[in-house]
């Protein structure tokens, strides 16, 4: 039997916390620096091109991160219900309406979330200005003047299930099965699936889409690892309530990159004050951004990059600002509801990457009726 934390023991742990989850996001900035992995890259592709590859990366992706995360429930080292994605209500409107603000908003800003911090680490100063024009619009999102607009229209929109919202714990109210056993079936099975689909064409069977898809979806494993079971307290010493430790949510967390800016925003603003501590989120922002820098130097691809003019301009301030609002009206961008929040199986998580889809269309179709227009 293990024996209780000790309260002295705590900053240790959190420590060892904090610089595994930095250590995971570093190698997952240098992972998205060499391979181009991105979601809007993935969506532009097949609508531009008529080509799959990075879709099925993208794929592979999220299957792997299915695959280990449902493999860890199944275990018992994590439980999908303590994270935020599988809140029982179901608020599908702010999962649809922030998810298509955030896929219009990345095609405006040339990049996602995850996609603007690794251009800030290969020396873009546009991206730098996306970054904290999405950060202070995610912040008045979260607790501001937009917060509250959101709270009183598309929050209040809803419907409360009976469980959490993760495919296996619905169907094990259904059916009457365990939660466990779901995840190997449902979780691991959907996974498998997906890496079929992927296998089916030549360019998914690439060794590329297979190593960096493959990787993208173990560190958002590894990271749900780090905060889901090293960083659980079944009794934190200080409350003896169940606790996990170095999470803005207070709930088990992984790879997010909207809020955590946000957060990010305000450790530097506040940092004086002692209740101003670093979290998963936090290291996780800079982490990727160190990891993409240390790739783009040793590539040789580190190049500064500013802003190209009036509307230039103009369309990233938008849609900096759309991504800050719809990622934290979603609970999450392509990286935090579209791998991580997909993983556990969370029916709003789904529900957001088809309202990011939507928006990501509805973006290119406008960029291309401006390419028209300026012809």
């Amino acid at each position: 039997m293990t024996a209780p934390l000790q309260e002295s023991d705590l900053p240790l742990l959190v420590a060892q916390v904090l610089w595994a989850a930095f250590a995971l996001s570093v190698l997952f900035g240098a992972v998205l620096q060499r391979t181009h992995f991105c979601a809007m890259g993935a969506v532009s592709d097949v609508l531009t091109m008529g080509h799959w590859g990075r879709m099925r990366m993208w794929v592979v992706a999220a299957a792997v991160a299915m695959i280990g995360f449902n493999a860890m429930v199944g275990l018992g080292w994590v439980d999908a219900s303590k994270s935020i994605y599988a809140a029982s209500r179901l608020r599908w409107l702010s999962h649809l309406l922030g998810g298509a603000l955030f896929g219009l908003g990345m095609v405006l800003a040339s990049g996602c979330g995850a996609k603007t911090l690794v251009r800030v680490g290969g020396g873009s100063l546009k991206a730098l200005v996306v970054l904290l024009v999405m950060g202070f619009f995610a912040a008045m999102t979260m607790r501001g003047v937009v917060a509250v607009a959101r709270v009183a229209t598309v929050d209040a929109v809803g419907v409360t299930l009976p469980v959490s919202q993760d495919l296996p714990s619905l169907l094990a109210w259904a059916t009457g099965l365990t939660k466990t056993s779901l995840a190997w079936m449902v979780g691991v099975g959907l996974g498998l699936l997906l890496l079929v689909w992927s296998l089916a064409r030549p360019e998914g069977r690439a060794p590329e889409t297979w190593l960096s898809g493959g990787a993208v979806g173990l560190l958002v494993v590894g990271v749900w690892w780090v905060s889901g079971h090293w960083g659980h307290l079944a009794e934190h010493p200080q409350t003896l309530e169940e606790a996990f430790l170095a999470t803005n949510s207070r709930r088990m967390e992984s790879l997010s990159l909207v809020g955590p800016v946000a957060y990010l925003m305000d450790w530097l603003t506040y940092f004086s004050d002692k209740t101003q501590a670093l979290s998963l989120g936090v290291v996780s922002v800079l982490g990727i951004v160190l990891g993409s820098a240390l790739m783009a130097l040793g590539q040789g691809t580190f190049r500064c990059e500013g802003l190209g003019g009036t509307s230039d301009t103009a369309h990233h301030l938008v849609g900096a600002a759309l991504m800050g609002v719809g990622g934290v009206t979603a609970l999450g961008c392509t990286v935090g509801q579209g791998l991580s929040g997909v993983s556990t199986l969370s029916l709003g998580s789904f529900i957001t990457v088809a309202g990011i889809v939507a928006g990501t269309v509805t973006g290119l179709r406008y960029q291309e009726y401006r390419l028209e227009r300026m012809a």
